[in-house]
C-alpha cells in the first residue's frame, strides 16, 4: 500500500477534534457513554477527505526485535499500531512501559494491534544502537523498535516531549496522540474502540508479524545489569542489585555469592528468601545484617532481615503514586520509582542511622524514611516508619535554592552521604541535569557542585568536559559515593562511560579512569579501562577500593585507589562454580600451627539450626601502646577437625588488619546437617611490635565454639565476642 496523500502530518492537526472529545468525556458517566463518543470521534477522523497521515519510517534505520525493518504502508497495514516515542533515560518513559506491556497482553498483532518503539535520544549516548539494545534487555521490551537517532519522524511530526504516544489506523492515519505519562485508562480505550470501528469495517488484518526478539540471541550471564553496589563495612561482604535479574545478590569480597534473593523473574512477594520476588531493584544500603532496597519497578521500599531470612516492605504500596508531599506511615505511602538509598541520622549529634533518605527519581525528590521517630533539618519530631519529602519541588528542573522544597531537581538516581563537618551533606547524582547537587544535612538548602548549567530550565547542558564547578560537564550521572579517608567523591558518569573525582572543597571534577570506550577490557589500568553505562559505586577495604556496578557490561569491577588498577570481581557460588569473570586462582591458605604457648579458650556450648549464620566478633587487645606489624600476615581462620562439611561454601579464613576495626567471623549452619554435634575453632594469629617498636613477636590464641544442632528455628542469637588481652 503507498503512502496516501496527506493533509500535513504534524500532530497539530490533531488538537482541535481530539481536544472537543476529551472535554466530552469528562461530562460521559457511563463507559457506554464514553465508548460511543470515542466512536463517533473515530468515524468522524476517519471520514476526512484526506487523512491525516504519518510519514514512513526512513529507510535504512537500524531495528531491534524484528526480523528486517518495517514499513507502515507495507507491513504495518491492517493494524492499528501505537508509535511511543521515547528516550531510554527518561523516569516518565520507563513509568509508560507497564501501561504498553499491559496494553500488549490484552491485544497481540493477531487481534490487529502492534506497538513500536520510536527510540529518539535525549543524549548523544543514547543515539547508539548498542546502548538502545541494552535498554531494551533492561526493561523488557518486547516490541518493534526503531532508532530514529537524528529524530527525522519526531521532527516531522512536531512531537515536543517524552514519552508521546501516536495511535495510527490501518492507513497509516494518524487517529489519536497522548502527551506525557499517566494516560492507561484513555491508552485502553482509544485503542480498544480503534480495533472495534475498523474490525466492524473489515479493516483489521490478523497477519503475524516478524517478531525477533533480540534477547533470544544473547548466552546467559550471571549479572545482567547490575545498578547499584554497597559494602558491608563490619564484615566486607558486598551487596549487588543484580537489576535485571530482579535480585540482590549478597557476596564475599572475593565474589562468592552467600545469598541470592528474589529473581530470573519480576514480582512483588513478601516473605522467605525462597518466595521473595522483585521488580528492577536499585540501591541498597546494609547495616547489621539488615538491607533496604529501593524496589524501583515496584514503587517500594523493601527490607531484607538476613538473620530471619525474610523479606518485608516498609514504604510504598506496590503502584507508582502521585503524592509529592507524603508523610504517611511507609506502608500506607505511594511513591514513585526510587532509585537509591543511603543511611543517615536525625537531629542528634550521635551517628544513629535512623534516617533512610531516599532518591525519588519519579518525581524528581529527595525524601526520607524515618526507621525511628526522630527529626528532619528544620522538622517537627516524626514518628517511626513516616515517608515524607525532604526536599525537591516535585517540578523536573535544575533548581537550587536555601528553601530545600523550592529547589528542583532532574531524575535524583545517586545518593552518598558525608556527615562530618565541614561538609554535612547528601551529594545528590541528578541525572536528567547532568550535575552533582548537595543537599545540606542542618537546612535542607539545595546547592550546585559541578555540571549542568545556571539557568534551572535547561536540562540538556551536558557533555564530557574536566573543570570547576560550572565549567565542568557530566551525561546522566547515575551515582557518587563519598571517600572520608580522602575529602573526595567519586561519580558514576554513565552517559559518558566512565568514573570522575570531584574535590567538594573546590569543585574541581577530573576524569579518574575510562577511556569513554564501551568496549570490555578485563584488567587495566586506571587510563586505560573502560565501562558501559556504569550506575553505581561504593568504597571499600578502607578506602582503598572502589567498586563499580559496570552496568552494561554486566560485571562488578574493582578499581584499587592505591595501585590504579582496575579488575573484574568474579561472581562464583558456594560449590565454587565459576559464572562470571575470570578467577585468579589463589593458593589456598593452610592452617599454621599453633605455637605450644597459645591459649586454648573453651566457649560456652551453643544451639543452632540449620541456615542459621552464626557470628563471631574478635575483640582482642593489644598491650598498652602496641600496635600491628606492618605487612605481617596478622589473620584469622575457620577449622572443625572431623566435621569439615560445617565450612563447605564458607570463608575459611581472613586478614586483621586494624585492631582497632576487627572483623566480624560468619559462619552458616548448612541445609543438610552430618552430625548434631561439633565444635568449630577459630585460630587467631597476631604480629605486633611493643609501643618503642624494640620488639616484634607472633602471638596466637585458639576459640573452641561446641554447637547442638536442631531443627528447631533458634530465632536471633547475638554474635559471640570472642575476647583476649595479650
Amino acid at each position: 500500500m503507498a503512502a496516501p496523500r496527506a493533509r500535513g502530518c504534524g500532530l497539530s492537526g490533531l488538537l482541535p477534534a481530539q481536544t472537543s472529545l476529551e472535554y466530552a468525556l469528562l461530562d460521559a458517566v457511563t463507559q457506554q457513554e464514553k465508548d460511543s463518543l470515542v466512536y463517533q470521534y473515530v468515524q468522524k477522523v476517519d471520514g476526512w477527505e484526506q487523512d491525516l497521515s504519518v510519514p514512513d519510517f526512513p529507510e535504512g534505520l537500524e531495528w531491534l526485535n524484528t526480523e528486517e525493518p518495517m514499513s507502515v504502508y507495507k507491513d504495518l497495514c491492517g493494524k492499528v499500531v501505537v508509535l511511543d516515542f521515547f528516550t531510554y533515560c527518561c523516569i516518565n518513559c520507563l513509568h509508560l512501559l507497564p501501561d504498553l506491556h499491559a496494553l500488549e497482553h490484552t491485544y497481540s498483532d493477531k487481534d490487529g494491534l502492534l506497538v513500536v518503539g520510536v527510540h529518539s535520544a535525549k543524549f548523544p549516548n543514547e543515539k547508539v544502537l548498542d546502548n538502545i539494545k541494552s535498554a531494551v534487555l533492561r526493561y523488557n521490551i518486547t516490541h518493534p523498535v526503531v532508532n530514529d537517532a537524528d529524530a527525522s519522524l519526531w521532527q516531522e511530526l512536531e512531537v515536543s516531549c517524552w514519552p508521546t504516544l501516536v495511535i495510527l489506523g490501518p492507513r497509516g492515519n494518524m487517529l489519536f496522540s497522548l502527551i506525557g505519562e499517566g494516560h492507561k485508562d484513555k491508552l485502553f480505550l482509544y485503542t480498544s474502540i480503534a480495533l472495534k470501528y475498523y474490525k466492524d469495517r473489515g479493516q483489521i488484518r490478523d497477519n503475524k508479524i516478524g517478531i525477533k526478539l533480540y534477547k533470544d540471541s544473547l548466552p546467559p550471564s550471571p549479572l545482567l545489569f547490575p545498578g547499584k553496589v554497597t559494602v558491608d563495612h563490619v564484615t566486607n561482604r558486598l551487596v549487588i542489585a543484580d537489576t535485571g535479574h530482579h535480585r540482590i545478590l549478597v557476596v564475599w569480597k572475593n565474589g562468592q555469592i552467600q545469598y541470592s534473593i528474589g529473581g530470573p523473574n519480576p514480582g512483588r512477594k513478601d516473605g522467605v528468601f525462597s518466595e521473595s520476588t522483585f521488580n528492577s531493584p536499585q540501591g541498597v544500603a546494609i547495616k547489621n545484617n539488615i538491607i533496604y532496597v529501593a524496589d524501583t519497578e515496584n514503587h517500594l521500599i523493601r527490607k531484607i532481615d538476613l538473620e530471619a531470612e525474610k523479606v518485608s516492605t516498609v514504604a510504598g504500596i506496590g503502584i507508582q503514586g502521585t503524592d509529592k508531599e507524603g508523610g504517611a506511615k511507609g506502608e500506607q505511602q505511594p511513591i514513585s520509582s526510587p532509585w537509591d538509598v543511603v543511611f543517615g541520622s536525625s537531629g542528634s549529634e550521635v551517628q544513629r542511622d535512623d534516617i533512610l533518605w531516599i532518591a525519588m527519581a519519579g518525581t524528581h525528590q529527595i525524601w526520607a524514611l524515618l526507621l525511628d521517630s526522630g527529626k528532619l533539618p528544620k522538622k517537627n519530631e516524626l514518628k517511626k516508619g513516616t515517608c515524607l519529602r525532604f526536599a525537591g519541588s516535585g517540578n523536573e528542573e535544575n533548581r537550587n535554592n536555601a528553601y530545600p522544597h523550592k529547589a528542583g531537581f532532574a531524575q535524583p538516581s545517586g545518593l552518598s552521604l558525608a556527615s562530618e563537618d565541614p561538609w554535612s551533606c547528601l551529594f545528590v547524582a541528578d541525572s536528567e541535569s547532568s550535575t552533582v547537587r548537595t543537599v545540606s544535612l542542618k537546612d535542607g538548602a539545595v546547592k550546585h557542585l559541578v555540571g549542568g548549567e545556571r539557568d534551572p530550565m535547561n536540562l540538556f547542558a551536558f557533555g564530557d568536559v574536566d573543570g570547576v564547578g560550572i565549567n565542568a560537564k557530566l551525561q546522566h550521572p547515575l551515582g557518587v559515593t563519598w571517600d572520608k579517608k580522602r575529602n573526595l567523591l567519586y561519580v558514576a558518569d554513565s552517559y559518558n562511560h566512565k568514573v570522575k573525582v570531584v574535590d567538594p572543597k573546590t569543585k574541581n571534577c577530573t576524569t579518574l579512569a575510562g577511556t569513554g570506550d564501551t568496549n570490555d577490557v578485563i584488567s587495566s589500568s586506571f587510563t586505560e579501562s573502560t565501562f558501559n553505562e556504569p550506575g553505581g559505586l561504593c568504597i571499600g577495604e578502607n578506602g582503598q577500593l572502589l567498586y563499580v556496578a559496570d552496568t552494561n557490561n554486566h560485571q562488578i569491577k574493582v578499581m584499587d585507589l592505591e595501585t590504579k588498577m582496575t579488575s573484574v570481581l568474579p561472581i562464583f557460588t558456594s560449590e565454587n562454580a565459576m559464572v562470571d569473570g575470570p578467577f585468579p586462582a589463589e593458593k589456598q591458605r593452610t592452617l599454621p600451627k599453633l605455637p605450644k604457648s597459645a591459649p586454648s579458650i573453651g566457649l560456652s556450648p551453643m544451639t543452632a539450626s540449620p541456615g542459621q549464620t552464626l557470628q563471631f566478633k574478635l575483640r582482642l587487645e593489644l598491650p598498652s601502646g602496641a600496635k600491628l606489624t606492618e605487612g605481617a600476615p596478622s589473620c584469622w581462620f575457620l577449622s572443625a577437625d572431623g566435621n569439615e562439611w560445617l565450612l563447605q561454601g564458607q570463608i575459611p579464613s581472613g586478614d586483621i588488619e586494624n585492631i582497632s576495626n576487627q572483623p566480624t567471623i560468619l559462619l552458616q549452619i548448612p541445609g543438610d546437617c552430618l552430625s548434631l554435634e561439633a565444635v568449630v575453632s577459630v585460630s587467631v594469629f597476631l604480629y605486633y611490635c611493643s609501643a618503642d617498636s624494640s620488639a616484634c613477636m607472633m602471638k596466637a590464641i585458639l576459640f573452641s565454639q561446641p554447637l547442638q544442632i536442631t531443627d528447631t528455628e533458634q530465632g536471633h542469637m547475638a554474635p559471640v565476642e570472642l575476647r583476649y588481652v595479650f
